[in-house]
């Protein structure tokens, strides 16, 4: 995934991490896929969060309204259920991190918005009013291990010019609007040549439509996801965008792909080494810029077991 010095240093930042969750690097799936950094959020000088901060524990919101907004740098422990009433501003420099398997969010979400350097992991996420993520205008920001459901409108929303983003091992179940890039197609002025995203090893369980729908990033590399019982559709490519799809596990998904979504036109989409299980064949065309960075490709056969075994919380 990373050179050999660089792999180790983010492995040494990722067993700290650990540490501050309370869970032991043992406890990994065996047959699960590195947890390491990977995609758009290494690259743009690289996405660490909080850092070395020593970490503050919040089981209140307004304690975690208070740290999120804080303009130092912070490792944010989110203990038990805190229950917002509305988008809560993270501030740049900010690692947000569940403690254990249970720690929630509800009522509401998190609005990284005008930021640079976030992480947000192993959180629960349910009943949110707006978005339960809402990235905009920011960019060097990783989205991982977190588990959402039922909610109102986008689950992980991505928008306004934001960049070098990694969306990984997430679980997304009974949910409609699941993941948007670009929010709209009259935004090419601050899109265009933005919205870099990587979404690796996420399971979208049951869910509709938006795994996601892409507007102008290129490239946008969408791998090892697992789609299980996706009604609707699973990735569309629109308005200028370039997006991969490849060695993904699509199973009773009868639209896994396509090129134009709605009233936005079609776009760049090429499909490599996915897998099909009573699914659609889905529809590719046009060229995609290259991928920038290392990676390495799980064989599509087994991504399903891998991703049940390792999204979501209490994974890492």
């Amino acid at each position: 995934m990373f050179p050999k010095t660089t792999r180790k240093s983010w492995r040494a930042a990722l067993l700290a991490t650990a540490v501050l969750v309370g869970t032991a690097t043992s406890a990994l799936p065996a047959n699960a896929a590195p947890f390491d950094l990977a995609g758009w959020a290494t690259q743009c000088g690289g996405t660490t969060g909080g850092g070395s901060t020593a970490p503050v524990t919040v089981t209140t919101a307004d304690a975690l309204t208070a740290a999120a907004k804080s303009t130092s740098p912070a490792v944010i422990r989110v203990s038990g259920t805190i229950n917002l009433s509305s988008m809560t501003k993270v501030a740049a420099n900010k690692t947000i991190i569940g403690v254990g398997s249970n720690a929630t969010i509800t009522g509401s979400g998190l609005n990284v918005a005008n930021a640079s350097n976030v992480i947000i992991r192993n959180l629960n996420f349910s009943g949110w009013n707006d978005d339960a993520i809402n990235v905009q205008y920011s960019t060097r920001v990783w989205i991982d291990h977190n588990s959402l459901s039922n909610g109102y409108d986008g689950a992980i929303d991505i928008k306004r010019a934001s960049d070098c983003v990694t969306v990984s091992w997430n679980k997304v179940s009974s949910h409609d609007k699941t993941m948007l890039l670009g929010h709209d197609d009259g935004n090419g002025s601050e899109d265009t040549g933005k919205l870099r995203v990587t979404y690796h090893h996420n399971w979208f369980n049951g869910t509709n439509q938006r795994h996601p729908r892409v507007r102008f990033g290129n490239p946008v590399h969408v791998y090892n996801n697992y789609y299980g019982g996706v009604t609707s559709y699973g990735v569309a490519s629109t308005k200028d965008a370039g997006v991969l799809v490849e060695g993904n596990y699509f199973e009773n998904t009868k639209d896994p792909f396509h090129r134009g979504e709605g009233s936005s036109p079609a776009a760049n989409l090429v499909a490599k080494n996915n897998y099909f299980v009573n699914s659609g064949a889905g529809s590719a065309g046009g060229t995609v810029k290259a991928i920038p960075y290392s990676y390495t490709l799980d064989a599509a056969s087994g991504v399903k077991a891998t991703v049940i075994s390792g999204a979501g919380t209490g994974k890492i």
